[in-house]
């Protein structure tokens, strides 16, 4: 098979990990900390998971010999969407499990959580993993979305795993398999099945973390990626000096990327969509601001410039949320009659009909081609699924309306032509960072120690990650401790609490405190492709974002 040289090049790093885990794995221990709980619900989430709840916070040091590990088998799924790393959490778990005991078999479910339903697996041996190793995707055993939420598929999957003799799965994913995870490990306990069940943190979205779990595996390398892209972009507006670039990134319910690529690039305009909804700031606030900006670099005569976009900020614009929500119910109840209607004329005249006057008004307000997205199909829920709603292209056309309503009054004379992009798939499998590279590898084969000890209901938890590897800190935490109760489909439902960007975190108040003077100067930064060779300082290096929330532990 053809490769490139730098494909070659990945399989042979040797990722770093933390001092304790490159210790023979039988003279590793294990030590509790004292009983853990989340932070709200208590109750209601103790009711749920009466054999998960409390367990203590664990770390691994070094010990003396503990014994020969015995033989084990154990499952392991890719869950959700793809990040960069997730080969590498297969391949620590994959070493850790053959260090220990050189028959022990590693089961890939292939397709996701599927794979496990429907009994479909790949046994991973060492010339698998090999041609995987600090490589993107999630081509190896395949990811999906299935839930495993219900009782009968628990039952499924413990049928599955007996059969195949599995002692214990390792689920890879984000808040919402992290969730299932820790509900699977509840079950296995109560029936007494025999089966443990680790989780792994990764999302892009980078809305999975807290004390315990400094970053989800996959941000590093995916904002790195965007910063390349949007620093090119930079780089072609300043030579050019003519257009203005809107560029919607990944991120539906947190801002972390666009907080993250802002930080690195310096755009003139980022919007957050925490701080829109803290604000309660009006669209029209919102195209108010941004015209603004347009036209004081105008008068500067700089008729260019960079705006950052998070993908789902629409859902926190007040009066977007009120008639998205409005939208949802009324084309869920009004289905059967909806679905008659053929011509955008007539969907449009019927839904405006039956909204209420301020949602009607909002809607008859928006661009054509965004209310013809707001009307698309429905996700499997019955939402909007506003990745596909153009934010970048509205912004564009009801910034292009104020100008010349502006150049109208005589107080605006620049030139304004604007181009739209979407940074998305670009980098969810792209080559993993050195950082992820290893911060992944240490992710699995943690989470085999976690599964070596016992731990059911634990999220592999590797930490102090801006020191040098080496003196990164090994172990997990239970995953209950992350939890809270919300609404989801009319019932309360315990889930991991989404990490949103904090308004008063360090992170944030560094770009606020900088963006009014990037906002009217070009002080663009051109982070360059991710290095992987070279001085540590430019390969081995962490997210702004990590570097300055950690600054203040």
């Amino acid at each position: 098979m053809d490769i490139s040289a730098l494909q070659r090049a990945r399989y042979e790093y040797q990722p770093k990990l933390p001092a304790v885990l490159r210790e023979p794995i039988a003279t590793i221990v294990m030590e509790k900390g004292g009983a853990t709980e989340p932070m709200t619900d208590k109750e209601a989430i103790k009711a749920l998971f009466p054999h998960t709840y409390g367990l203590p916070a664990v770390s691994f040091a070094k010990g003396s010999e503990t014994g020969h590990a015995k033989r084990i088998n154990v499952g392991v799924i890719l869950s959700g969407g793809q990040a960069p790393g997730g080969h590498n959490v297969i391949s620590g778990l994959f070493d850790a499990l053959k260090h220990a005991n050189a028959d022990s078999k590693l089961i890939g479910f292939l397709g996701g959580p599927s794979g496990i339903l429907n009994d479909q697996t790949l046994e991973i041996t060492s010339e698998i993993i090999d041609a995987y190793r600090n490589t993107g995707g999630f081509d190896i055993i395949g990811s999906g979305r299935t839930k495993l939420e219900t009782e009968e598929q628990f039952a499924v999957c413990a049928k599955v795993c007996h059969s195949r003799g599995i002692s214990a799965l390792v689920i890879i994913g984000g808040d919402d398999s992290n969730t299932n995870a820790a509900v699977l490990a509840e079950y296995f306990l109560r029936t007494n099945a025999g089966i443990m069940v680790v989780g792994c943190p990764k999302t892009i979205d980078g809305d999975l973390k807290n004390e315990f779990i400094e970053i989800s595996f996959g941000f590093d390398t995916a904002t790195k990626t965007y910063d390349e892209l949007i620093g090119n972009i930079m780089r072609d507006a300043n030579s050019s000096k003519k257009y203005w670039h809107f560029i919607k990134l990944m991120g539906r319910s947190a801002s972390h990327i666009a907080l993250e690529c802002a930080l690195r690039t310096q755009p003139n305009v980022c919007l957050i969509s925490e701080e829109i909804e803290a604000n309660a700031t009006s669209l029209t606030e919102i195209v108010e601001s941004i015209t603004s900006v347009v036209a004081k670099r105008a008068e500067k005569g700089l008729d260019y410039g960079i705006v950052l976009i998070p993908e789902g900020v629409v859902e926190f614009i007040p009066e977007v949320k009120s008639l998205i929500a409005e939208l949802n119910t009324l084309l869920a109840r009004e289905a059967s009659r909806y679905a008659k209607l053929a011509k955008w004329e007539d969907q449009s005249s019927f839904v405006i009909e039956r909204l209420s006057s301020a949602n009607a008004q909002v809607f008859s307000s928006l661009p054509t081609d965004i209310r013809k997205q707001l009307l698309m199909d429905r996700d499997p829920h019955g939402n909007v699924q506003v990745s596909r709603i153009e934010t970048e292209k509205m912004l564009i056309q009801m910034v292009e309306a104020r100008l010349s309503q502006r150049k109208a009054e005589g107080t605006y004379k620049g030139k304004f032509s604007a181009l739209n992009h979407f940074f998305g798939y670009e980098g969810r499998c792209a080559f993993p960072s050195n950082f992820d590279a290893d911060y992944c590898y240490s992710l699995g084969y943690n989470a085999y120690l976690l599964v070596a000890n016992g731990c059911s209901g634990y999220i592999s938890s590797v930490t102090n990650l801006t020191s040098h590897a080496t003196e990164w800190k090994a172990g997990g935490i239970p995953i209950t401790m992350m939890m809270n109760m919300e609404k989801r489909h009319g019932e309360m439902k315990p889930v991991i609490k989404k990490a949103l960007v904090e308004l008063s975190g360090a992170p944030f108040r560094y770009f606020a405190e900088k963006r009014d003077r990037w906002a009217l100067e070009t002080s663009f930064v051109f982070p360059g492709a991710i290095q992987y060779f070279g001085p540590a300082a430019v390969c081995d290096s962490v997210t702004k974002t990590l570097e300055l929330e950690s600054s203040k532990r």
